[in-house]
């Protein structure tokens, strides 16, 4: 982060390679243009956006308090491909609503160190897919990923491109611990 006093951070939980193997065969099957990359899925759980990079250890804490709170456990399934004005998403059924709960935590804690506020809109668990300009207005099948559980949650850098953001982990904690 050499050269970030402020860099754009957020919170999200990351998959392992198995999931995102099905994920990008689906994307090259059945999307085109400018699919999210497989080093790039992820669900974010908390944007913070421009954070002091002084701040990053106590983001940091606090993601991996609330990850080892949740007791593992969290469990996804693709539940409807969506399009909103400039991304196609896989929302997710939270089973259990863990994922929910380990958002919840984790805003609130954010939200004592006075790095984020919540969004007005409630929090949805959803996998970004493919960018666009215009709405190519597609209705894939959705992919074939059965139940599947996040490997991890990590602290990003969001560094804007020309080409689009790119994703950096700069810490990850196991989920339970």
């Amino acid at each position: 982060m050499e050269g970030h006093a402020f860099p754009r951070l957020f919170c999200a939980l990351r998959f392992p390679a198995a999931t995102l193997d099905v994920l990008e065969a689906w994307q090259s099957e059945h999307l085109s243009g400018r699919v999210v990359l497989r080093e790039h899925v992820h669900v974010t759980l908390a944007f913070l956006g421009r954070t002091p990079a002084a701040g990053l250890e106590a983001v940091g804490g606090e993601l991996r308090r609330s990850a080892a709170a949740t007791g593992g456990g969290i469990v996804l399934r693709a539940r409807r491909y969506r399009e909103t004005g400039s991304v196609g998403m896989i929302e997710l059924e939270d089973v259990g609503a863990r994922s929910a709960r380990l958002a919840a935590t984790l805003h609130e804690g954010l939200e004592r160190l006075g790095v984020y506020r919540r969004e007005q809109r409630p929090w949805l668990p959803h996998l970004t897919v493919l960018r666009f300009r215009r709405r190519p207005g597609l209705h894939p099948p959705l992919p074939e990923l059965g139940a599947f559980s996040p490997s991890e949650a990590a602290v990003y850098h969001s560094v804007l491109r020309p080409t689009g953001a790119q994703y950096e982990v700069l810490e990850s904690y196991a989920l339970g611990g």
